[in-house]
């Protein structure tokens, strides 16, 4: 919301008082409200939401003494309410909205004489303060600082860096098993039926780029619909990387191996187990999914099986391809966030409206990890209550890194690129929440991690030599 925001902190009159906070916004230039509730003053609040406040005549006399009084937006302006109200005795005015909250604008220069502070806040908000609270609440307005850090960025850091760590080594363990069948004829057929990794060119990989630019701009014009195509894709895709990633897990444990056959295939019957588990914690998360108490977790990870399955599975040919398709989405991400506002209607970044969901849409896309916020603040309450990392940021400079760890088992060089590319990752993820505590405002974590990446896989080729192989790929691969 390019506003200000500010906090409502209601108390009810019960014992001892149940408290609630609920998102404000307000006009800094009109009202100042205090930093802490130290300095605050509480007001009964009188909730006249079955009026619009347009004229003095609406509400009966004296009822608005000395109270906050809530009332709906209706057809005139804030400030004309505003007169109104404290015309009839009203200490604080709130304007109850059914709508998304917008900043609040009008020519104070005709009402230099309404020093009533002023605030928008959702209806929604208004009935769950009645059916919190009751009927006797008593309100106040401060606008707390924003804090300078928030430690959920140490849990979405820790999150990316050992996924994008864990897909690389996941990617150079099948890497070092495809060399060994290659190597043993009686193996090669049995490793072949098993492989499903898909391999990118340089072709697939521009039109990779391309489908997601289409797609991003389809999302924007017909959000409400293909939401719910992205959601029921969603479903599939992680019950199934979720199945993948255990059943690498369960097939190390040597008990429970008893098998069933059935139309001439035999399954072991605990991986029949593991799919019904994998497909219920999907559908689970399908049907709570706006449950922001817990739902959380289960997209957490959800995603995070979906990122270490496409990371293992999608194979980058040579540091070429790399190149083109870090540097293509590098391009995508600086375009669609910072580019796209000049060319809106609203002045709004395509990819910041499709992230939270156009047009004030409650479904959100689930393409993000998501952790709450541990640091209280109006930015909390108002429209960011969580920290988000696309898993496009995971998974993109993930590519590179598990094509560094196949780069070392193919070229057995000790792990040093892929340890050198995971560090870089890192750098560039701690880089991106520096300028985002520094700018205040969401950033193309690409912007950072791509240079990063790329530039310490580069230098470690050039210092070891060994730049033509690194970029043209093995002779394996080739």
């Amino acid at each position: 919301v390019a506003a200000d925001e500010g906090i409502l902190h209601a108390s009810g009159s019960g014992l001892p008082p149940v408290t609630r906070d609920y998102c404000i916004i307000y006009n800094s230039k009109w009202t100042s409200l205090p930093k802490s509730l130290d300095n605050a003053t509480f007001r009964t609040l009188e909730n006249l939401t079955s009026t619009v406040l347009c004229s003095s005549s609406e509400v009966p006399s004296g009822i608005m003494k000395d109270k906050a009084v809530v009332v709906m937006r209706g057809n005139c302006t804030f400030l004309e309410k505003a007169r109104i109200a404290q015309s009839l005795g009203a200490k604080m005015l709130l304007i109850a909205s059914k709508s998304r909250l917008s900043s609040i604008s009008d020519n104070k220069t005709d009402f230099e004489d309404v020093t009533l502070p002023v605030a928008l806040i959702r209806y929604s908000d208004i009935v769950d303060m009645q059916l919190t609270l009751g009927n006797e609440v008593n309100v106040t307005l401060y606008s707390p600082p924003l804090p300078e850090f928030d430690y959920s960025m140490v849990v979405i850091f820790l999150i990316a860096v050992s996924t994008v760590a864990l897909g690389g080594y996941w990617s150079g363990v099948a890497e070092l098993e495809n060399l060994k069948a290659i190597a043993s004829p009686g193996e090669r057929e049995t490793r072949r039926k098993k492989e499903e990794n898909v391999t990118f060119t340089p072709v697939t990989v521009i039109l990779f780029v391309a489908i997601c630019c289409v797609m991003l701009v389809l999302l924007y014009f017909f959000y409400k619909w293909l939401v719910y195509v992205i959601i029921s894709v969603f479903c599939l895709a992680s019950a199934m990387s979720l199945y993948n990633c255990l059943a690498a897990l369960v097939g190390e444990i040597a008990f429970g191996q008893c098998r069933i056959t059935c139309c001439n295939k035999t399954i072991e019957v605990r991986l029949i187990f593991l799919a019904v588990f994998c497909a219920a914690a999907a559908v689970v998360w399908a049907v709570f999914r706006n449950e922001d108490r817990w739902a959380w977790i289960l997209q957490d990870i959800l995603g995070v099986a979906f990122c270490l399955n496409f990371i293992k599975t999608l194979k980058m040919p040579n540091f070429k391809s790399c190149v083109i398709l870090l540097g293509l989405l590098l391009l995508y991400d600086v375009f669609f966030v910072f580019i796209t506002p000049f060319i809106t209607k609203n002045g709004a970044s395509i990819m910041v409206e499709v992230a939270a969901g156009p047009f004030g849409n409650s479904e959100k896309l689930p393409v993000v990890i998501r952790v709450p916020r541990l640091e209280h603040s109006a930015s909390t309450l108002c429209d960011l209550p969580f920290s988000l990392l696309g898993f496009g940021d995971i998974i993109v400079p993930g590519l590179l890194v598990a094509y560094c760890r196949r780069f070392d088992v193919q070229t057995s060089s000790s792990s040093v690129y892929y340890i050198s590319c995971t560090i870089a990752y890192a750098v560039g993820m701690v880089l991106t929440f520096v300028v985002l505590a520094l700018m205040k405002m969401g950033q193309p974590a690409l912007l950072y991690l791509v240079p990063c990446t790329l530039i310490t896989s580069s230098l470690v080729a050039w210092r070891r030599k060994e730049m033509k192989k690194f970029w043209k790929g093995s002779s394996y691969q080739v």
